[in-house]
């Protein structure tokens, strides 16, 4: 195929693909799960029109599918942990001290103090909002909290740790994929981290402040009766997530800690609540914890959790993945990105086109992986041409990949943060500041020359 040919059908299968989602869910309100669906068969046929072979799209497929298959097996692993801390007390003894002590008034700025440690501590969003992020929404709703900007405050916190922990898996991958040492790395995220973490405190100072508040003392009270009732409410409970957080910090990897997690959570169960058969157990595993408090405040709460409850996150992910297999297979992503490396000039110019392709994987891929991988390698050598520091290049792939996956619905994170919080991504889009600001100052900084002045390692 020529490479004109091959542009014009990269830019047919973009605007196809955008076209169908964007219509399908902005204007036909449908879920993301479908119109990813019909846009894989639709650029399948388009290829095969342009004269791709089949067997080279399946094989690309399931190679991208591939990819998801540790993320997948961690959200089912969270499934059960989070049905697990319902039955054993855990959440609900989290809530029932933290409405003593965190206020509806500063519940957004104590959400994001919580998670920017816990993940800082674990290295993963995943971990920290299956964990204290269940609880802290639980919480949320008994204070009569705004969801939409609970749930943003939580993200924040949680990505900071993705973003900054030398724990994390994607504070490792982008130096390494840009050539960077991690803490030459982690010491330039300062320059766009800290300006965008102190303006996301004062938004959510400004408007999280008693924003949308409607539960009163009597009805916390109310609550914590009702979970005192249901429950043992036990310092015990606490002791399976701490084994969590320390396997994290002594960096076990994520699927065994948490496996240690159900297991320990299972054994609280027994130990601290008992009356609970194994065949409920069991059901709790696959189904969730379906607790039948008098209370249905606290019912909304803590019947949750589940292999189960995790499936609509994990077929999403499958069929993501799947079209972004389809797309790498048939040379689109390789096809902008070369488009893109040769017609750029200049320092501003290369960290914005470099921030804009990696948003531009994430929307295509929904694999945050592959939008620090793919604009790395191709804009790696640009970067050493123009003389840039290569720690320029290793914080734009975390600014603009890491961190905007969770603003995608099909994106590993965007779906699994909404299973796991039971919220839609649209809901919580507008009170992630976080998120967005930090691209935002990857990309203004490499214009005006702020923080950009560093050794090439």
């Amino acid at each position: 195929m020529t490479t004109k040919k091959q542009l014009t059908f990269s830019l047919l299968t973009l605007f196809l693909i955008m076209g169908t989602i964007l219509y399908s869910m902005l204007v036909l309100k449908t879920e993301p799960h479908i119109p990813l669906l019909i846009s894989l068969v639709l650029i399948s046929l388009l290829a095969l029109l342009f004269g791709f072979k089949w067997e080279v799209m399946e094989k690309g497929i399931v190679q991208g599918i591939t990819i998801g298959i540790k993320p997948v097996l961690i959200l089912m692993v969270i499934g059960m942990l989070i049905g697990t801390w319902m039955m054993s007390g855990t959440v609900p003894t989290l809530l029932y001290f933290g409405t003593s002590f965190i206020s509806a008034e500063w519940f957004t700025i104590s959400a994001l103090a919580v998670t920017i440690i816990v993940s800082t501590f674990t290295g993963s969003s995943f971990t920290t909002i299956g964990t204290v992020g269940v609880a802290l929404m639980g919480l949320s709703a008994s204070l009569g909290i705004h969801p939409g900007l609970a749930a943003g405050a939580i993200i924040c916190g949680a990505c900071f740790g993705d973003k900054m922990s030398p724990l994390s898996d994607t504070t490792n991958f982008a130096p390494a994929v840009a050539g960077v040492q991690l803490f030459r790395h982690i010491q330039h995220l300062m320059w766009t981290t800290i300006p965008a973490l102190l303006l996301t405190f004062i938004i959510f100072i400004v408007i999280g402040s008693g924003s949308g508040v409607s539960g009163s003392l009597s009805t916390i009270e109310t609550v914590q009766d009702s979970l005192q009732e249901f429950f043992k409410i036990s310092g015990w409970t606490l002791i399976s997530p701490l084994i969590v957080i320390i396997l994290a910090v002594k960096r076990v990897p994520t699927l065994p800690a948490l496996m240690i997690g159900v297991i320990t959570g299972i054994a609280t169960v027994l130990i601290v609540q008992g009356q609970s058969s194994i065949a409920e157990i069991l059901s709790m595993l696959q189904n969730g914890f379906e607790g039948n408090s008098d209370d249905k405040i606290v019912n909304e709460i803590v019947n949750r959790g589940g292999i189960q409850s995790m499936m609509w996150s994990i077929s999403l992910i499958w069929i993501a993945l799947a079209l972004g297999g389809l797309v790498q297979s048939v040379g689109i992503l390789k096809t902008l990105m070369d488009t893109l490396e040769n017609r750029i000039k200049g320092m501003g110019n290369t960290i914005a086109t470099t921030a804009l392709s990696s948003i531009g994987v994430n929307v295509l891929t929904g694999e945050q992986y592959l939008s620090i991988l793919i604009p790395g390698q191709t804009f790696k050598a640009k970067f050493e041409k123009e003389k840039l520091g290569l720690p320029n290049l290793s914080r734009t792939l975390e600014d603009a990949g890491t961190l905007v996956n969770p603003l995608i619905p099909w994106g590993v994170s965007g779906a699994f943060f909404a299973s796991t919080l039971e919220i839609s991504v649209l809901s919580y889009l507008p009170y992630v500041f976080f998120l967005y600001l930090s691209p935002i100052f990857t990309i203004l900084f490499g214009y005006i020359g702020i923080g950009t002045n560093v050794s090439t390692k």
